[in-house]
């Protein structure tokens, strides 16, 4: 299950695992216009980890997604 939620400066998406358990802690996606974190409450330490990735990041990363084990460049094509 996930939410998609718009604000002012940002788009916030909530993954929540539905999994057997045990279930892992929701997911919080905020795309900004210049970069994209990611952050899960982490209950051994008590606190919120979070992860930033560029747009370029994000691109490579939603590429890898279906791409077969290796190494990987994308390169934009000109018009």
């Amino acid at each position: 299950m996930f939410t998609i939620e718009h604000e002012f400066d940002a788009t916030v998406i909530t993954l929540v695992d539905e999994g057997e358990t045990p279930l892992q802690e929701d997911v919080t996606i905020n795309s900004f216009a210049e970069c994209v974190t990611l952050e899960q409450f982490d209950p051994r330490t008590d606190s919120v980890q979070k992860i930033t990735l560029s747009p370029e990041q994000l691109r490579d990363l939603a590429a890898a997604l279906d791409l077969p084990e290796g190494v990987y460049q994308l390169r934009l094509t000109p018009d």
